[in-house]
């Protein structure tokens, strides 16, 4: 099929954000045709002029000589046609690069845009778009704001945006979700009924949107954020999936004029959902937030939509929520989805086959287990996918706040009662207890303990959950920290050095035990671990550990940047098969499959990275998303044509 030419204005659109992205992002404007509505000249040789929507004169936008353009004109011109086509603002009640007055004086810095209102003369909105920081975008609109006594300012910079009300002079206690039509008021645009589907195609960052929230209140508001923000996702999550079995489908998770209206309605949403999924909040918990700081918010958050949305964007917010004591203190890290995707793909769980993660984070690994199946094995239905994830998706973790995150994402994947529990992984004796949650924990995880040879040693495993009898694992275990409880090392083959108890290990060390001892006969794991287990002289007792107790299947060294910017821990993904019951099968040797990784989606900051063509720009995916730039995709392919050869059985 042959590659479709750009137009002109397409070409030095593309040539003007080439480097601009961040500062002048153009996501505000998704939907809209931009090379239809932008008309772009060469007038001079190697110098483009874009028309200008208000004035119909040309303005000055891109020098090819000096490849420098002016991406603000851009942003600007797509700001009017969206004030003028979508908001319905006629172009008449609209200015260009409007001088701010502070009293007799005239500022020096012009804003972008000013809509007035139906008199023509008094300022109603404020369009700012060229602002390099969130908190120096919104402190400046405030002031601008403020001078030219206007109601409604918009800050953003293209990737963010908020929108700041000032109902009272000098006063800004509240953001608004978008923005009032020209034929309502801002009570009409506050009243207005929503819809589920009024969100479907809504794309918001959730992570930039609770930074906003930050930056607006929750810095400031005395209460935990992490607790606070989940505490409306859960409200969120629990009014979309009430709203798709309403007969409008209406939401009601959203911000209302009246502020003890917004508090009541979100905070009844909460406790319904408490009571809906327990397990997570106590009953009765409420929303600590004032109503004043809930409304704004709410403003921010009640754009996102969260059932279908892309995984891996709510994943990254939670991870920007968790705080340090939950994951970097303790070495436990979010695991990049593309790793999780190619640990899965490798070990391709099926249906039938029970998966669990013992350090589930937040689910990742399960979520996609969940999804490979579907897509593989259950021709796409979600239905079946849900049926299966209920039976066969386990996971557990020690930290509070990521197993209410893992519980949420698997609400967001469309399973709320899955198998995932608040547990030590390492240390069944904490799993004993009358509390209701030990109770059922107990309960359901007997259910997954291996068959043993006589009726004595069924009831001591029934005790201590030694050997469980999962199918596959995929897990990402905590590298920091040492054990040194006796108690524990007593049940650990590594806690004992020549029959005498060691003092202390490394926590990472007794999970690779753990994790081989929850595997039936000839199951199959996937396991982060440090590059230093593989490769230190020292950790030889390891290595012939794992070779006496299972098959290696391949080992995967991952590029330094992965888990940047928390760790530059060089780290290695291994996957082994749990060695069957045939005698002396462990003896023979066999090939095991080898990798590097080249490309890990990550720069040497820790940010993502991602494709480009041969023009300089993004690559997207048939979703719109930005492809990042890895290599782990080829890996996982070149293992599954590894095992095809070596007829593996699974």
């Amino acid at each position: 099929m042959p590659t479709k030419k750009p137009n002109k204005s397409e070409e030095i659109i593309g040539k003007i954000f080439k480097d601009s992205e961040l500062a002048y992002g153009l996501r505000e404007f998704e939907g809209v045709d931009i090379f239809s509505v932008l008309e772009i000249t060469e007038e001079e040789r190697g110098r483009y002029y874009l028309r200008d929507l208000k004035t119909g004169k040309n303005r000055f936008v891109y020098d090819e000589k000096k490849e420098s353009g002016k991406p603000e004109e851009i942003v600007r011109q797509l700001w009017l046609h969206k004030l003028n086509k979508h908001y319905k603002y006629p172009l008449d009640r609209m200015d260009t690069e409007k001088d701010i007055h502070f009293g007799r004086e005239i500022h020096n810095k012009a804003v972008d845009i000013v809509v007035y209102k139906q008199n023509k003369v008094t300022p109603y909105i404020l369009i700012e778009v060229k602002a390099p920081t969130e908190s120096k975008g919104i402190e400046q609109m405030k002031g601008y704001l403020n001078a030219e006594g206007a109601e409604i300012g918009v800050w953003g910079n293209g990737t963010k945006r908020v929108i700041l009300y000032r109902f009272y002079p000098r006063e800004f206690n509240d953001t608004l979700p978008d923005l009032p039509n020209a034929d309502q008021t801002i009570d009409d645009l506050l009243e207005a009924k929503k819809t589920y589907y009024d969100y479907t195609t809504t794309k918001i960052n959730l992570k930039e949107a609770i930074d906003s929230m930050q930056e607006l209140v929750l810095a400031n508001a005395g209460v935990d954020v992490f607790n606070e923000v989940f505490k409306l996702i859960y409200a969120k999550l629990y009014d979309e999936s009430e709203a798709q079995l309403r007969p409008d489908k209406e939401v009601f998770f959203r911000k209302y004029r009246d502020l003890s209206k917004t508090y009541n309605t979100i905070n009844d949403l909460f406790k319904k959902a408490i009571k809906k999924w327990p397990g997570t909040f106590y009953e009765q918990e409420n929303i600590s937030l004032s109503p004043d700081h809930l409304s704004i918010v709410v403003g921010e958050l009640e754009r996102t939509r969260l059932f279908g949305s892309d995984l891996s964007i709510i994943d990254e917010a939670f991870e920007y929520l968790i705080p340090e004591v939950a994951k970097g203190k303790k070495g436990q890290y979010f695991t990049p989805r593309h790793v999780i995707t190619m640990a899965v793909k490798m070990l391709d769980p099926k249906p039938g086959e029970y998966v669990i993660d013992p350090a589930a984070g937040s689910g990742g690994f399960l979520i996609n287990a969940m999804y490979s199946v579907k897509d593989k094995h259950l021709n796409g239905f979600e239905e079946a996918m849900r049926e299966y994830a209920k039976e066969y998706i386990w996971g557990i973790d020690f930290a509070d706040e990521i197993s209410k995150t893992s519980r949420a994402l698997m609400l967001v994947a469309g399973d709320g009662r899955s198998h995932l529990f608040k547990l030590n992984s390492l240390d069944p004796r904490e799993w004993q207890g009358e509390e209701a949650q030990l109770l059922d924990a107990r309960s359901k995880l007997q259910t997954r303990l291996l068959p043993l040879g006589n009726s004595a040693d069924n009831a001591e495993n029934k005790k201590t959950f030694h050997y469980m009898n999962f199918d596959v694992l995929l897990t990402n275990p905590p590298f920091a920290g040492e054990i040194k409880d006796h108690g524990l090392l007593r049940q650990y083959f590594f806690g004992k050095k020549r029959g005498k108890l060691v003092n202390k290990i490394e926590r990472h060390i007794l999970f690779i035990e753990r994790t081989l001892d929850m595997l039936r006969p000839s199951g199959r794991m996937a396991i982060v671990l440090p590059q230093g287990v593989l490769n230190n002289t020292n950790m030889e007792y390891v290595r012939e550990y794992l070779f006496d107790k299972a098959r290696i299947l391949a080992v995967v060294g991952l590029h330094g940047n992965t888990f940047k910017p928390h760790t530059g821990t060089k780290t290695s993904v291994l996957f082994l098969q749990k060695w069957g019951e045939e005698a002396g099968e462990s003896q023979a040797d066999y090939p095991i499959f080898m990798a590097v990784s080249k490309k890990g989606g990550k720069d040497n900051s820790g940010d993502y990275a991602y494709k480009k063509d041969a023009t300089g720009n993004y690559v997207h995916d048939t979703k719109g998303r930005k492809v990042l730039d890895h290599d782990l995709d080829e890996i996982a392919d070149g293992f599954l044509k590894f095992a095809k050869e070596q007829k593996f059985s699974f």
